[in-house]
């Protein structure tokens, strides 16, 4: 345990004492999981790097794919060049392409790690000129360039669709194309406006409910090309109801980093199964928790990941495309990185008090590693934001 004196609303100082962390779990337990659990990672700044951070990407190598090394130990996959590896905020195409390369030469250095690469049309300018066959011709370079090296595809949403696409049809003509095309059967990720403000009415409706039935069906007339689909649409009620309608076969992968516990455990007629970018942050207790779940330990399983609710629901507060600022503030207070720098300058992107309520839930959740550790860093930031 550790005392801090930490900010608080009223512009005074309180003392914070923490609790004790979670214990890992083991290789055994993890080996047993039900079910499939990727983290979506994010990448460590090399803050040393001589350049422009706002404009220049710089990234450490050596501790992004350390980082990589620690999910696997847990039991977890890795969801590579994602949103949470700021993937179109900072990370451009020709990064994901290095960061993909460099996760997978990792990869097959470990037997049986699982991994899926993002795969989209980032290089491709969103503009009005764009047509739809650009876009095609935008997803082909970027699978073959993944395939070749042997990824696994998880085909992300397109920005440039998203503009220039004037109905489902448009939907339908470009996943159509490029799903009749994939090696290996890919997760279709179905990424909500209110992590990308430029996907709104994506799948051709502003309106979720009908949008879902155009998903449906292009993933209905794909099904053999399909392991599953991850929504982040951060509505319970839309996943269960669509997860309840997939194709035979097809998983339904939650994005949903507010009601993750929930959907994981599942009802009746089925459960999600995960891809998440909160796990990066709470990497431990989804590890821990997963194996309880294995174990048939329902309430165990909630024991451990209700706490955790609360922490990501304050790291995915809106605005929540800034959720990867605290989820790698997270990673620096826990020892896992050496410095809170990220690549586009997004270290900045949260206030003192929110990361100061981030610290608290953090422990809360149990998910400080080593809080002495932990509380010495919470004072040197708060040091060098004139708080000492």
């Amino acid at each position: 345990m550790a005392t801090i004196s930490l900010p608080t609303a009223d512009r005074t100082f309180a003392p914070y004492t923490t609790g004790e962390p979670i214990k890992f779990p083991s290789k055994e337990d993890t080996a047993r999981f039900n079910r499939v659990a990727y983290a979506a990672a994010h990448v460590v700044a090399d803050p040393l790097a001589d350049n422009d951070p706002w404009l220049d990407v710089a990234i450490d190598w050596d501790k992004t794919i350390a980082f990589r090394h620690y999910l696997w130990d847990l039991g977890l996959g890795v969801a590579e060049a994602m949103d949470t590896a700021q993937r179109g905020g900072g990370l451009d195409w020709d990064g994901a392409k290095q960061l993909i390369k460099h996760a997978l030469e990792a990869a097959k250095s470990r037997p049986g790690a699982r991994i899926g690469c993002g795969c989209g049309t980032d290089h491709l300018e969103a503009n009005d000129r764009v047509t739809l066959d650009d876009i095609i011709r935008a997803y082909e370079e970027q699978i073959e360039v993944i395939e070749g090296m042997g990824g696994r595809l998880i085909l992300m949403a397109s920005r440039a669709l998203a503009r220039a696409a004037k109905s489902p049809a448009d939907y339908e003509k470009v996943y159509g194309r490029i799903l009749r095309q994939v090696k290996e059967p890919v997760i279709i990720h179905w990424l909500g406006e209110m992590f990308d403000p430029a996907l709104e009415g994506y799948w051709g409706s502003t309106d979720h409910m009908q949008a879902m039935e155009t998903c449906l069906a292009i993933m209905t007339d794909n099904a053999a090309k399909i392991d599953g689909v991850k929504i982040s649409l951060l509505s319970k009620e839309k996943e269960i109801v669509m997860r309840r309608r997939l194709p035979q076969g097809v998983r339904m992968y939650t994005g949903d980093d507010f009601n993750y516990a929930e959907l994981i455990a599942g009802d009746e007629q089925g459960h999600s199964d995960a891809l998440l970018g909160i796990f990066d942050a709470i990497a431990p207790a989804a590890s821990a928790g997963l194996a309880k779940l294995a174990n048939n330990d329902l309430q165990g399983f909630h024991g451990i990941m209700e706490p955790t609710v609360p922490l990501s629901r304050h790291i995915f507060k809106a605005p929540t495309r800034f959720y990867k600022t605290g989820v790698v503030f997270l990673a620096w207070l826990n020892g896992l990185q050496d410095h809170f720098s990220m690549i586009g300058g997004q270290q900045s992107a949260r206030s003192v008090l929110h990361f100061t309520e981030l610290f608290k839930l953090a422990d809360k959740a149990r998910v400080l590693h080593d809080p002495e550790l932990a509380a010495s860093r919470m004072g040197k930031f708060l040091a060098v934001q004139g708080m000492a």
